[in-house]
């Protein structure tokens, strides 16, 4: 269930326990409603926990430049024919 999902849970569970005044047969709509809510809240959460491990920064490296030495012989003038 993504960030979009948990919001729902959400809204659901507050119109249903303060937005509505339906009562029906063994369900109780107001908890059912808190319920919601909690489950929502406890989705933000995780989902934020995860995505905020996801975007680790790795400094970026210096790039290591090797120079090619080459030694002057007399023979091929220091240019490493």
């Amino acid at each position: 269930m993504g960030l979009g999902g948990c919001i729902i849970l959400i809204a659901v569970g507050a119109i249903l326990t303060f937005a509505t005044d339906w009562e029906m047969d063994g369900v109780n709509l107001d908890l059912v409603g808190v319920i919601f809510m909690i489950v929502g809240l406890i989705g933000v959460t995780t989902f934020s926990s995860i995505a905020r491990r996801k975007r680790v920064v790795v400094p970026p490296t210096t790039p290591v430049v090797e120079e090619d030495h080459h030694r002057r012989d007399g023979y091929n003038n220091g240019y490493g024919v």
